[in-house]
């Protein structure tokens, strides 16, 4: 079966670019793009309870039709750096990324330093939703992506505190604050989180993999997804019914 591939530009830049990108090792890349069924089927919620709710607003779609999920984050936050490893996890299940980049999080917040990937000037390519990514600030809180008004206006319905990260599924289901706890990620390098995807037992992959497969289960509840190979499968349909119904 042929797919026609939509790209989306994801990053609205307001800045020539981040200095805290460094060189990505495309081994890590791979680890975190192509997690396998069964380390997704043997990790399930990963213990974790629904991080998300339900919202009633209009419709969110992109600029080319597909449900939209929108995330609005920062470089320099350290609960954006954990919940950005599930991110990709789960999206590369409905599309695929170009341009990653290694970065971490603010060497003076909580869980300093914590390593994780920048969505600062990426593309994702999908048949299912169009993804819009908004790092407000760098890791030195320096300007980074502007937020459209339309997601601007999403983001002060359901996130009047400016609280962050920040999801919202195309108005189906937002999740505000943490997904991925920062702490199983606590001093360890890219290479060793990517590492620890294949194996379900890990704190590191029951944390990831965990919030990603509730990632995934939502967005196979959004209008024009259920066709992605990963809503046919029975942990995620499982997971589904967890969530709150739509």
């Amino acid at each position: 079966m042929v797919l026609i591939v939509a790209f989306v530009l994801i990053s609205r830049l307001s800045s020539p670019g981040s200095q805290s990108k460094t060189s990505t090792d495309s081994t890590v890349v791979s680890q975190v793009t192509h997690v396998s069924t069964s380390v997704i089927d043997a990790v399930g919620t990963g213990g974790a309870t629904v991080p998300m709710k339900q919202v009633t607003g209009a419709a969110l779609t992109g600029s080319s039709g597909k449900p939209e999920l929108l995330y609005v984050g920062a470089e320099w936050c350290p609960y954006c750096a954990a919940e950005r490893w599930a991110m990709i996890v789960a999206l590369s299940q409905f599309g695929s990324f170009g341009g990653l980049h290694f970065t971490t999080s603010s060497s003076t917040d909580v869980f300093p330093d914590t390593n994780t990937f920048s969505l600062h000037g990426i593309t994702y390519s999908s048949s299912y939703v169009d993804f819009v990514a908004v790092e407000t600030q760098d890791r030195n809180r320096n300007p980074l992506d502007s937020i459209t008004a339309q997601g601007q206006a999403v983001a002060q319905t359901y996130d009047p505190d400016n609280s962050i990260p920040f999801l919202d599924f195309g108005n189906r289901y937002t999740m505000i604050g943490q997904g991925v706890p920062p702490d199983p990620l606590k001093g360890l390098t890219w290479q060793q989180i990517g590492a620890d995807l294949s194996n379900p037992k890990s704190p590191v992959t029951k944390a990831i993999v965990g919030n990603a497969n509730y990632l995934s289960a939502v967005i196979c509840k959004l209008p024009g997804t259920n066709t992605a190979p990963i809503c046919s499968d029975s942990t995620i349909k499982q997971i589904a019914t967890l969530l709150p119904a739509s």
